[in-house]
């Protein structure tokens, strides 16, 4: 066996080490002699007076574990396809301990039994859905909209301008980020509200409406999720007398409106926790700039490296707003 490298003792220095402790010198003495650790010189002396050899262990271990035979395999994979039993169950049956049972059939590549339907056999596909990528023809087809609570900031700075443990116990209270964005375009609009009622949802509306109107875009449908805002008989009027349709996501299935949920987080990491903001007052003003910089100079993949408004007005209109 090869020696290692930055070992203080050889086999022969181990022996000139039990040999000095023999005529003797203390342990420690002879530990510090030899350069080595009291606990080291300890374990050496222990393994001569055992009468071991003063070279090093080998690295195999003592006891190998077997191998499962084969006919086991078998077995149990027979009795797992045939009576969808547990690991526990498969050892009462097959005779195999249980803990080896559940490694044979994690191997195999067996479906979970949570996943297999008792009666019939065949695995039921569960799990989370695979979202279906989609995009609308044309502006204004669909409108995506949704409410996000939003920590506000206290006056002075919140703990990420002050550092943890400076900032308001109680907190300062919540705001409600209402955002809307355009299917096809990715274009958005956003406004920081007082809360998610069902007044302020509709007059939220009503003015994203108005924007992309003022773009030359008429909003044909509008997808909500499922709240108590969205669900009002208000805000239905509203859509209604505007003669736009109104759709609703499935329940727990945020995918569903998924580019507004990317919205949120676009705004999370852009705007909102952008910087460490001294008041709730300078973050608020910052949200419209930040809503022009987003439509009209920021590059979205989306849309082919262009900015969203590209897609509604044309990449020569958005040209000259820049300029």
């Amino acid at each position: 066996m090869s020696q290692h490298p930055n070992a203080r003792l050889t086999p022969l220095g181990r022996a000139e080490l039990v040999a000095r402790v023999g005529s003797g010198t203390p342990v420690a003495e002879a530990a510090r002699q030899m350069g080595v650790s009291r606990q080291t010189a300890s374990k050496w002396l222990s393994r001569a007076r055992r009468g071991e050899p003063m070279s090093d262990r080998p690295c195999r271990p003592a006891r190998l574990a077997r191998s499962t035979p084969p006919a086991d395999v078998e077995r149990v994979l027979e009795a797992r396809r045939s009576m969808l039993l547990a690991p526990l169950a498969l050892a009462a049956v097959t005779g195999v301990p249980a803990r080896t049972c559940a490694r044979i059939v994690a191997r195999s590549g067996l479906p979970r039994l949570a996943d297999v339907d008792r009666v019939t056999g065949e695995v039921r596909r569960r799990g989370p859905v695979t979202p279906v990528r989609y995009e609308r023809e044309r502006p204004g087809e669909l409108v995506h909209v949704d409410v996000k609570k939003v920590a506000r900031i206290p006056d002075g700075g919140g703990h990420r301008a002050l550092g943890r443990g400076c900032g308001s116990a109680r907190g300062a209270g919540l705001s409600c980020l209402h955002v809307a964005v355009d299917d096809f375009s990715r274009v958005a609009y956003a406004e920081l509200l007082a809360d998610e009622r069902k007044e302020t949802a509709c007059a939220f509306v009503a003015r994203a409406i108005a924007f992309f109107g003022g773009l030359g875009v008429r909003v044909e449908r509008v997808m909500t999720d499922n709240g108590s805002a969205y669900r009002s008989a208000a805000f239905a009027g509203e859509l209604a007398s505007r003669g736009i349709g109104h759709k609703f996501t499935r329940p727990f299935s945020p995918w569903q409106n998924g580019k507004v949920e990317r919205m949120n987080r676009t705004l999370a990491q852009e705007w909102q926790y952008a910087r460490a903001w001294g008041s709730e007052g300078a973050r608020s003003e910052a949200l419209a700039p930040y809503l022009e910089h987003y439509n009209w100079e920021r590059p979205h993949s989306a849309c082919g490296g262009l900015p969203p408004m590209s897609r509604v007005l044309g990449v020569n209109n958005v040209m000259a707003h820049n300029t």
